[in-house]
Formats: structure tokens, C-alpha cells, sequence
């Protein structure tokens, strides 16, 4: 109660006193209190969890009150860990807090909305046609009326619809398409499954059921590290934060633990009280630095340059002068290092080659199966030996996929020589390619030559072919790769570390800025600590380093370094790369729901990157080329050409996906083959080869080969993940844009050999766009139809994280609100529309899909030795081998609806699987009859139904071994068929748990071990990657059966990335063109510009939240050095101006001393929806922080066909990098809020 009137004289209240008068009774009112009971007061309570893409996954109270979420509160009943480790609660954030804000806010989508010229023309087609189809057939042959509803993209214009009409709309749209084009001209995009898994998989089935295309999401938002497919044949898997806590030094690199993994933040305070080191490596003063012991700085993009040098002293001390038994150890069992690599001869050096296979040898080492896909070593007793566990003993044969230390023919006990060393028949020198030297005015570079030329020691064979051929090992490769002397006289090897030579830390400090001495103190310790531990050191790493184009060589940095330290597989060590919400726990139980898979396979899934390459035709301004990136030591005559062409190369010879896939529509292929009295498989392989058909990627902008409907769900890609913003709203959208650069038609450069070059290119090729969203984002704007579906709490749901071990829901605590559905809903609606609009045009039709070579599969196998292209008559067109897989599939359109909502027979006929291994699912389905109930008539009559989102979730958590116990055995039996070895020791005392979902929504479960990741689900050990391959011994799915320092595939050799070596950032030539081409008077000057996860949003979502905003300055923010900000004359507040070639963007400017010089930050994502003026240089309004990217693709990023480099969706493929980005950044002279308001104002101009 307030004392406020004591203060005056005459209203004092006088009561009697207590206490030596220092306690006192009043009689008051207390009424004021009720205000507080009546806020907190609820009804109910119920669990549900945010499905934003924040690795978080909290399980949150929400409080009921009238049938209203009044408020949530952190949940703190997660299973308790084991006694001698802290629990996982609390779990939460401020960002999650603030939620219940979006329900009820003004930013909340009530009902579906349709643009209205749009709608105008669809009602006046629907009174002349009483065809839907026929109706919009009408409106987009029609140019004009298409443009005009496209240019009005993003300028507002939406009305209120009714779902009848939209549904209508949409479903005549997609069947117009589907007949018009092909289905694989319909495509969809939505990321992170594991965030709501359910409402992911409703847009993906119902794709999937009509033909159409999956758009990938984790190789697109950057957060695919390649390093990880390349070093272990795993999309990613890494531990638990509660791992942290198990180790005794940790550093994290570019990880900004306590403010983007705010819930796991309280493991790495809680693990420094046992006496753990931690160490920061940031460029900037991060959030994570106050957090640790020490704080290294380097230049960013330099990361690979330090831990080259780190690396260096780890071979020096632990390796080389005094090794340590673990350490030696380890990378002899688990490890590529003891494997022979053939040695190429050049004029006057020889080249690192190919590994040696057993079909190099002759009689193959005795190996008959798949001898050419198996690995070479020599054994102690310097016998050649192929030994267990390479991928040749993966497929084919059974019992010997396994790291046992065996020799693969004989069976006997043997162990694996590291070294030639000591056993050399000669010593051989041997090139290096050296980029160090590349840098550039921003970046520092130590000049050496550009081929290192260092002295190995080495073997002589005799091959099968009659010829001889030197070899070494992977070994001795790193360690001269590395600049290690080992007294062989070798001139370009450091004999210290204060030699400025590749890679020391003498070198680094160079090209880092980092001093010398800390470099070498941290490797020390670091290495120091996982001797004595036996791997107990672990790096947390994140975006920081993965969003760069070399991106692998900043990750295979630090992965060596943990190598190197025995640290992968190891409780509280390892590779901890937390960067999205990837780990969909019961994928395998998941995936038939998601794509459709119980009722026809494969599914038709693209990777994002060269899609929107692609399509948005950012290919057309590429300013880098293949040439520049190239080995000093490559044959460039072989890879002349455009970026887009190795795309165009690698899709024809199966490496990677196709969208659309041909040149014709799929479903016309089966007719035509059928005239000809041929086999679709047939008929499509003569056509291609005799050019009547061609991939569409070869014709992107001929008017039929680009997408035509998108649906976008669960995702912000036009505010938020969309690199190339511009570049979007042009080509894919047809709308108002800010691209300030020229195409290679105006500006010159090296047009493509393999695509059709047209000189106007085509804009607005999306016909239409459907996004699905509970709150109005920048998405929303630029779409045609906006559909509103139900927040995180008004529906039911799962959700998972690689972050802790539990599956939980999110759960209906209310209905949605106004005319708000879940996305199962939503979908469904759609599929039954579809269903009936497409009778009279669509019927059953065979479906020709292309799938490029898989991994996991023994198609892996496809391409053993060398590049070769049909196309060129290198070989043969073989689907499936040299081609990509051709598969007819037959497509059932007017059951769309009665197979969307019931479970197919296929996962009874072909059962199920994942990563390789497949079982029986007869007795799971049984149980989804008793469960969901089924079908009583129609084309599913018999099936288990899948009426709701939670009938959805039961077939996920029945068919998935994570969530089924029974099912975990039988998957971990079908593994040890492979290996030889019994594993289903790991899941048989939980054989008998079954967990429903109405068991996570009493309380978070733990998931139950599984083939399917790499680590334990355990009472006794936390899940960290990599452990069941050491403890187990079960192999990494790689080319040798061990994490692969090197990498011979031909492309990566000539590429000069075989080996890890430094690559300094490129030069997107995005700033010249456009510095001082339209100056307001103010100076501008050039910064590199990176986008970090920012503190007040989960990416875009909160960022528009009223909570949010308060906390923070209310709207975009560009953060930059004070030294920067002087020579702009910038003060902090001001508003500036950041553009390049690719477009602008305008925002407060915060200028800090804990920004270095040289870059400025815009924290990812703050959209154009709140508090933005318009930009001096477009005129139009200012741009989000993707309107000065564009996408570069990385050839090495497209090989496949190759073990472990070969296509799975999110698993490998072309990357979105953007932080080699540079800006030019200036102060604001005129503030136009392009309002009309009378709010513009003049900014004072620098003196």
C-alpha cells in the first residue's frame, strides 16, 4: 500500500505500534489487490511449447481463463537427469514469454484474405465459368490481368474472403497447373519440421499426394554445415546442452550461448563451478565473452586460420614430439588417417590422388564385392590389407560393416600403420595448393606461393593394371598439409612457431590479429585437457562461422582439432553445432506422414539454394566464377563456364535434384512412352538423350520451366530466410524492387554454357502465392492468398531439439480464434477442394519423377573413380548411376483427399526405415487400426484414419523407434544385420514403452536410443554424437568407414579442398558500382556485413511484438564500431542507409565500442513492417537485411553419387551463405516515411 499521504500533516494515519515501534497496525483497504487476483486468475492450465525455430523446445503453462490465454509460465517438471548432473529446467526466454501477446494483438490474422484485384477477377471468371478451372485459366493466360494482380504484390490491397472461396481458388490454381505444366510446377516451403511436426508434415503431404515439390529449408538457411556430411556422412547430430556439463574445457566459437541458446545457457555457468575452462572466440565483444576466461578476437571470416594453427601445435606437441597413446590411438581406430592415397605426377611434383581401393590391387585384395568402394591400409606387419568398416562392406554383403580392427578378406585381429614413415621406399615431393595469399583490401594475407611444395614419405605399388603408383597416408598428407617437419628436410615446414609459414601461429596472427601466444596456449590446453581426460574438450559453434562460402573450411577447422584430440564420440567432448531446431527425434515415424510416403514413393524434393538461384534468377548478376575458386594445380580447361552451369551439370548427372524436373510435363512422359510402344523409364532416357526432352534447368525462363503456385507455411521467407530479397520480388514476384546492379547481359562477365542466356529476363513467374501465418508478416504483404491459421496454442502438435532429449507437445489450451485453423486443417480443407475440382481434368495419371543418387542407399555406390558426364558421351546414360533415378509413379488425383487422411498400405507392403535400414511395420499398423480407427469405405477403406492433428501425431509416435520401444529393437536388429555386431542391448529394457501423445502432454518424455542418431539415449550418459561409432563401433557412413579428414573426390581435388586449408573470404564485387552513384552529400564508406541472431526475436517472429519492441529501440537497428562511425560522422541513433548491388535498406544506427572496425551487424531478422522510412537510394520503402544479399552457390557443394557426398534433402547440397556480403553504409539525409503524414524529416548532414 502506498505511504504516499503520510507525507502530509494532516492525513498521517496513527495506528498502534509493535515491535519497539518499528512494526505497525493499520486498518486498510486492501481492495486494490483483487486487480492482481482477477489477472492471474485462470481456469486452466495446459502444456504446450513456441514452434520457432530456436532449439529452446520449453515446455510452457498456459494459463485459461473465459475461454482466453491470459498468460504462460515456464513448466518445470522435465524428467529429472541423473544425481551427479543439474536438471534441464529452467527452460525459457523473455522472446516465449511474451506470446500470449500475438493472440489477441492487432498484428493477428482473423481471416483468410485475398488480394483484391485479384479477387475482383476471380469472381467475375467464376460468373463466366462454371469451371474453377477453366475459371482461372482465364485470368492468368491473360497477361495483362496477370501482371496487374502481381505489380500489386507487397502495396497491400487485401479484403476479407471466405474459406469456401480461397479453397476453391487454390485448389483450381493447383489442378490448372498440375494439368497445365506438371506437378513438380507446384512447390511449397516450410523449415524446421522438428519445431511442429505435424503442421510441416500437412503442406508436405498434401504436396506429396498431388506430385508437387518440397523445398528444402536447412541447406538454404545456411544452417547445414557441409564439414559434417563431408567428415561423417551425417547431416548433423551433435550433444545436448546437458552434455556441457561432463566437460573440462569448452570453447565457443562463434556461439553466443547466453543469448541465442537463452534456456542452456545455466549448463555452461553451472559446469565453470567444477573448475571447467571456457574460452570466447567472437570477432565482436558477444554476450558469450563475459561469460568465459578468455576472449580471442579474430578478423571475422578468419576462423579456419586460427584453428589451422591450433591444429599445428596439436600435431607438433601431442602428435609428433610427444605423442599421446590416446591420442595415437584414436585416430588409427576411428579415423581415414592410416588409408593409402595415390599419388598423381605433375611436371616436376606429385599431387595428392584418390585413396587407394582394393580393386587398384591386384585380385582386389580377395574382395569381390564392391572392391572398387574399399578402402586400403597397411597393417603393422606392413601387409596391404582392405579392413572392416568402409562403405564397399556396407552394401552387398553382410557382417563386416564394423570398426573392428580386422582385415576385411582374413577376418584377423589387426592393426593399422598411421605412417609411411620409417617403411618409405622413397621420399617424394608433393604440391599443396595455398590460398593464404588471395586476401584483399579487407583482409590481411601472408604471400606465399600458391603451390606449397613439401617432401613425404612414401611407397611404391604394383596395380592390377600392370602400372606402379606411389602412395602415402592420409597422415602423413595432414601433417605436411599442416607444415609439420618431421626431418625430411622440407623447406616450406616451420622448425617453430614463430615462423611465418603455413599454418602456424605466427601465420595466423597475421591474417587473425589474434596474438601468437594465445593461439598457442589455447591449443595446448585444450589438447592437454582431452589427453588427460580422454576427450573431455568440446567446441560449441554456431552461425557465426557457417554462414561464410567457405563455410566447410571455417567447420573442418575446428572438427580436425577435435579429431586430432580423440574428442568426437566422447561424453563432454565434441562438435557442438547448434544453429537451428534440425533434429527431428522420430524422423523415421515422421517421414511417411510428411511426404505421403504410405501411399506413394519417392517424393519430389529440391534444395532451396539452387532453387532460388535459380528461379529468382540471381544467377543472371553472378560475379564470381568457377576459374577464381579453382585449384592452383587444377586443369581449369575442364570447368569453364557459369556457377549455374556446374548446378545444371550436376543435376543431369544425379548429384542433385531437379525443380521443375524436365523440360515437358511429367504426366504427359507416360503417354507419350506408351504411343511408342516403350516403358516411361525407356522413353525418357532416348529423349534425353536425343535432346526431344531436356532439364528444365537448362531452359529456366523459356515461360514453362519455372514454378507457377507456392506455398509458403510455418516460415517467413520473404522477411526473414530469403537471401536475394530483391531478386525475389522482381523475378519470382513480378512486384516493386531495389535492385541497384546490372545483369550480365549490361554489366559483362562470363555468361552460362549450359543455360539458355535470354537477354530481357522473365519477371513475376509465380502465378500464385498462398501463405499460411497467424500474424501479418512481410510473407504476407507479397502474397496473393493469406490464410490464418491457429497460434502455438490452439493447436495440438510435437515438438522436438537436439538441445535436450525429450518429445513434448503443443496443445489446443483454447480454439482458434475468429476463423483461425490449424495447418492439418487447413490442408485438409485444400486436399478435399482438389479432390473434387479435379475431376474432369485430372484422373489417375503416371507421374514421372527424376531422383538424384541417394545417400544412404546403395546407389551411393553409383560413381567410384572418376567425373563422368553422358551429356559430354564420358559414359553412358544409366538412371540411377550416371543419370539421376527415373521413376514412374502412379498418382490416384481424385483420392487426394481419402488418402491425405488415412494411412496407405505401403507401410505394410514395403514396411519402413531410415539411414539405410528397414523393418517390419505390420504390428504398428495394427495398433494405428486400434488407435485412429479406420476408414469404413472409399479408396482407403481398411486404413487407419487421420482425421485430426493428433491422429497424425500417434502414427508418428507409434511408427518411430525414438517414441516406440518395440520398434527401437527391431531397428537397432536390422543394424547389427550390417554389422555383425548385436546392438539391440541399447534398447530392450525399454522394449515394452509406448508413448502416446497424450503421455507428453502430462509431461516431456525421453526419447528412446535409436539407429537413427549416432548417440545414447541413457541413464547413464548424456547423448553425445558420434558415441555409438566409438563405443559401438558401428561405422560412420563415409567413403572409408571413419570421420574423413580427406576428401578425394575429383571435384574437391581440383577445387583445392581435399584437405583443410584456409580460404579468405570472397569478393562478391557488390560495393564498387554502386559507391557514390547517387550521393545525398554524406560520406559512405564500405563494411563487411554480418547478421547474427539477434536478442529480441526468434528470427523474424517476436520482432513485430509489442513486448519485444518496448525492450528493445523499437524497430531496425544496424550496429557499428565508433571508429567507423566517426569517419561517417554517424552518432548513435542516427538514421543511416545500407545498400549495395543487390538493393538497400535503411535503419537506427547503434554505434558501440564492442563492434570492431571494418563491419557492421544488422541482427537477423527484423522485417520492413515496423518503424522503417523509406531508402534515398530505391524510393521505395527501406529493405530488410536480405535486400543486400545475393546467393553464390559452391561447386564442391553440388558433387554426388559419392558415399557420403551424395544428395539427401537437408543432407548435402548448395548452401545460402552471406557474411563475404559487403555494404556501403552512410547517414540518412532526408527521412521519408512515404506516409503522406507530414511526419518526413531532414536529418542534419555531416560537417
Amino acid at each position: 500500500m502506498s505511504k504516499f499521504l503520510d507525507r502530509f500533516r494532516y492525513f498521517k494515519q496513527k495506528g498502534e505500534t509493535f515491535a519497539d515501534g518499528h512494526g505497525q497496525v493499520l486498518d486498510t483497504n486492501r481492495d486494490w489487490e483483487d486487480g492482481y487476483r482477477q489477472r492471474w486468475q485462470h481456469d486452466k492450465v495446459v502444456r504446450s511449447t513456441h514452434g520457432v525455430n530456436c532449439t529452446g523446445s520449453c515446455s510452457w503453462k498456459i494459463f485459461v481463463k473465459n475461454g482466453l490465454v491470459t498468460w504462460e509460465m515456464q513448466q518445470t517438471d522435465y524428467p529429472r537427469t541423473r544425481p551427479d548432473m543439474p536438471n534441464h529446467e529452467p527452460r525459457g526466454c523473455p522472446r516465449g514469454a511474451s506470446y500470449s501477446w500475438y493472440l489477441y494483438s492487432a498484428n493477428r490474422l482473423k481471416y483468410p484474405l485475398m488480394r483484391k484485384r485479384l479477387m475482383k477477377m476471380w469472381r467475375e471468371a467464376k460468373v463466366q465459368h462454371s469451371d474453377p478451372v477453366d475459371a482461372w485459366a482465364s485470368i492468368i493466360e491473360d497477361a495483362d490481368k496477370a501482371k496487374s494482380f502481381k505489380q500489386a504484390r507487397g502495396r497491400g490491397g487485401f479484403v476479407r474472403s471466405s474459406w469456401k472461396e480461397v479453397n476453391e481458388l487454390i485448389a483450381a490454381s493447383n489442378v490448372y497447373t498440375v494439368k497445365t505444366y506438371g506437378p513438380d510446377r507446384v512447390a511449397g516451403f516450410s523449415p524446421i519440421p522438428a519445431m511442429s511436426m505435424v503442421s510441416y508434415a500437412s503442406g508436405a503431404r498434401y504436396l506429396s499426394l498431388i506430385g508437387g515439390t518440397c523445398l528444402s529449408f536447412y541447406d538454404w538457411y545456411c544452417d547445414l554445415p557441409p564439414a559434417s556430411p563431408q567428415t561423417w556422412g551425417e547431416q548433423t547430430d551433435v550433444p545436448e546442452s546437458a552434455d556441457w556439463y561432463n566437460s573440462s574445457y569448452i570453447i565457443a566459437w562463434g556461439s553466443n550461448v547466453p543469448q541465442t541458446r537463452t534456456p542452456d545457457a545455466h549448463f555452461f555457468t553451472e559446469v565453470r563451478y567444477k573448475g571447467t575452462k571456457t574460452v570466447a572466440v567472437t570477432p565482436d565483444y558477444a554476450e558469450i565473452a563475459k561469460l568465459c576466461d578468455l576472449w580471442l578476437a579474430p578478423k571475422q571470416g578468419t576462423d579456419a586460420a586460427m584453428a589451422m594453427a591450433m591444429g599445428h601445435v596439436m600435431l607438433r606437441e601431442f602428435h609428433l614430439d610427444k605423442p599421446s597413446q590416446y591420442f595415437t590411438d584414436y585416430v588409427r581406430r576411428y579415423t581415414d588417417m592410416p588409408m593409402l592415397v595415390m599419388l598423381e605426377e605433375r611436371e616436376g611434383y606429385y599431387a595428392a590422388g584418390r585413396t587407394l581401393r582394393a580393386a587398384d590391387l591386384v585380385d582386389s585384395l580377395g574382395q569381390e564385392n564392391n572392391p572398387e568402394w574399399k578402402t586400403v591400409a597397411y597393417n603393422s606387419n606392413g601387409e596391404l590389407v582392405a579392413p572392416n568398416g568402409s562403405i564397399g562392406f556396407r552394401w552387398g554383403e553382410k557382417g563386416k560393416w564394423n570398426l573392428e580392427q580386422r582385415n576385411g578378406t582374413t577376418g584377423e585381429e589387426t592393426e593399422l600403420r598411421l605412417s609411411m614413415l620409417g617403411s618409405q621406399d622413397e621420399i617424394a615431393e608433393v604440391g599443396f595448393p595455398y590460398f593464404g595469399g588471395e586476401g584483399s583490401e579487407h583482409f590481411n594475407k601472408v604471400e606465399l606461393k600458391n603451390v606449397l611444395m613439401h617432401k613425404l614419405p612414401v611407397k611404391r605399388l604394383q596395380l592390377a593394371d600392370g602400372s606402379t603408383a606411389l602412395v602415402t597416408t592420409v597422415y602423413d598428407l595432414t601433417m605436411a598439409n599442416y607444415g609439420l617437419e618431421r626431418g625430411l628436410g622440407d623447406e616450406n615446414c616451420a622448425t617453430g612457431y614463430d615462423d611465418v609459414k603455413a599454418y602456424t601461429p605466427a601465420w595466423a596472427e597475421q591474417i587473425t590479429g589474434v596474438p601468437r601466444a594465445h593461439i598457442t596456449r589455447i591449443a595446448r590446453e585444450f589438447a592437454e585437457n582431452a589427453d588427460k581426460t580422454h576427450g573431455r574438450s568440446m567446441i560449441i559453434v554456431g552461425a557465426g562461422l557457417n554462414h561464410w562460402y567457405h563455410l566447410d573450411m571455417n567447420y573442418r577447422g575446428l572438427i580436425n582439432m577435435l579429431i586430432f584430440c580423440g574428442c568426437v564420440g566422447q561424453s563432454g567432448g565434441g562438435w557442438a553445432h547448434y544453429v537451428g531446431q534440425e533434429k527431428l527425434r522420430p524422423q523415421t515415424g515422421w517421414q511417411p506422414l510428411a511426404f505421403a510416403l504410405d501411399w506413394q514413393r519417392p517424393a519430389r524434393h529440391m534444395n532451396s539454394t539452387s532453387y532460388f538461384y535459380n528461379h529468382s534468377s540471381q544467377w543472371r548478376y553472378e560475379t564470381v566464377t568457377a576459374q577464381e575458386l579453382l585449384s592452383p594445380m587444377a586443369d581449369k580447361s575442364r570447368y569453364s563456364g557459369h556457377l549455374i552451369d556446374f548446378n545444371v551439370r550436376a543435376e543431369r548427372m544425379g548429384w542433385l535434384p531437379s525443380a521443375p524436373q524436365l523440360g515437358t510435363n511429367p504426366l504427359r512422359i507416360a503417354e507419350a512412352a506408351k504411343q511408342a510402344g516403350m516403358s516411361p523409364v525407356d522413353y525418357t532416357v532416348k529423349s534425353l538423350k536425343d535432346g526431344s526432352i531436356r532439364f528444365a534447368a537448362e531452359q529456366p525462363e523459356n515461360g514453362k520451366n519455372h514454378p507457377r503456385n507456392l506455398f509458403i507455411w510455418r516460415s517467413n521467407l520473404l522477411g526473414s530466410s530469403g537471401k536475394g530479397h530483391e531478386y525475389m520480388l522482381k523475378y519470382l514476384l513480378g512486384t516493386e524492387n531495389g535492385i541497384q546492379g546490372k545483369d550480365l547481359g549490361k554489366q559483362g562477365g562470363v555468361k552460362p554454357e549450359e543455360v539458355e542466356w535470354k537477354d530481357n529476363g522473365l519477371d513475376g513467374k509465380l502465378d500464385l502465392v498462398v501463405t499460411l501465418d497467424f500474424r501479418l508478416s512481410s510473407t504476407c504483404l507479397y502474397s496473393d492468398i493469406v490464410l490464418p491459421t491457429a497460434t502455438w496454442y490452439e493447436k495440438d502438435d510435437m515438438n522436438t531439439s537436439d538441445m535436450h532429449p525429450f518429445i513434448h507437445p503443443l496443445s489446443a489450451a483454447v480454439d482458434p480464434a475468429w476463423e483461425s485453423k490449424s495447418d492439418w486443417d487447413i490442408y485438409k480443407d485444400i486436399a478435399k477442394k482438389f479432390s473434387e475440382v479435379c475431376v474432369g481434368h485430372l484422373g489417375k495419371e503416371t507421374d514421372v519423377v527424376t531422383l538424384p543418387i541417394q545417400h544412404d542407399s546403395a546407389a551411393e555406390l553409383a560413381q567410384p573413380l572418376e567425373v563422368k558426364d553422358w551429356k559430354k558421351g564420358e559414359c553412358d546414360l544409366i538412371p540411377g548411376v550416371t543419370a539421376p533415378h527415373i521413376i514412374p509413379v502412379e498418382r490416384d488425383y481424385p483420392a487426394t483427399y481419402e488418402r491425405f487422411t488415412s494411412i496407405g498400405p505401403l507401410m505394410e507392403k514395403i514396411g519402413n526405415g531410415g539411414k539405410g535400414i528397414a523393418w517390419n511395420t505390420q504390428s504398428e499398423m495394427d495398433l494405428l487400426r486400434k488407435l485412429n480407427y479406420t476408414k469404413a469405405d472409399g479408396p482407403a477403406k481398411g486404413q487407419p484414419m487421420l482425421n485430426t492433428a493428433i491422429d497424425a501425431a500417434e502414427m508418428i509416435l507409434t511408427l518411430a523407434p525414438e517414441t516406440n520401444g518395440h520398434v527401437a529393437v527391431k531397428a537397432w536388429a536390422a543394424l547389427s544385420e550390417f554389422t555383425g555386431r548385436d546392438h539391440t542391448h541399447l534398447a530392450k529394457n525399454k522394449e515394452e514403452e509406448k508413448i502416446r501423445f497424450r503421455d507428453i502432454q502430462a509431461q516431456p518424455r525421453k526419447i528412446i536410443s535409436s539407429p537413427t542418431w549416432s548417440g545414447l539415449e541413457d541413464e547413464h550418459v548424456s547423448y553425445n554424437a558420434g558415441y555409438t561409432n566409438v563405443h559401438e563401433l558401428i561405422p560412420w557412413r563415409t567413403l572409408s568407414g571413419r570421420q574423413s579428414l580427406y576428401q578425394d573426390h575429383q571435384w574437391m581435388r581440383d577445387f583445392g579442398e581435399s584437405l583443410l586449408v584456409y580460404r579468405p573470404p570472397i569478393d562478391t564485387r557488390s560495393v564498387k558500382a554502386v559507391m557514390g552513384a547517387k550521393s545525398n552529400g554524406n560520406p559512405e564508406k564500405a563494411l563487411n556485413f554480418l547478421t547474427p541472431h539477434q536478442k529480441w526475436g526468434i528470427h523474424s517472429t517476436y520482432s513485430d511484438n509489442l513486448l519485444m519492441l518496448t525492450l528493445s529501440r523499437g524497430g531496425p537497428i544496424v550496429w557499428m564500431s565508433e571508429t567507423d562511425a566517426k569517419d561517417l560522422g554517424i552518432e548513435d541513433n542516427d538514421w543511416i542507409e545500407v545498400f549495395n548491388s543487390n538493393g538497400a535498406l535503411t535503419a537506427r544506427a547503434v554505434v558501440s565500442q564492442r563492434v570492431p572496425a571494418g563491419m557492421t551487424m544488422m541482427y537477423h531478422a527484423q522485417e520492413r513492417i515496423v518503424n522503417l522510412p523509406g531508402s534515398e537510394i530505391t524510393e521505395q520503402r527501406g529493405g530488410i537485411h536480405n535486400s543486400v544479399t545475393r546467393i553464390t552457390p559452391k561447386p564442391t557443394h553440388m558433387i554426388g553419387g559419392y558415399a557420403q557426398l551424395a544428395y539427401g534433402f537437408n543432407y548435402y547440397g548448395t548452401v545460402g551463405s552471406n557474411r563475404d556480403e559487403f555494404v556501403v553504409v552512410r547517414k540518412m539525409k532526408n527521412i521519408n516515411w512515404l506516409d503522406g503524414e507530414g511526419n518526413d524529416q531532414v536529418q542534419e548532414s555531416v560537417k
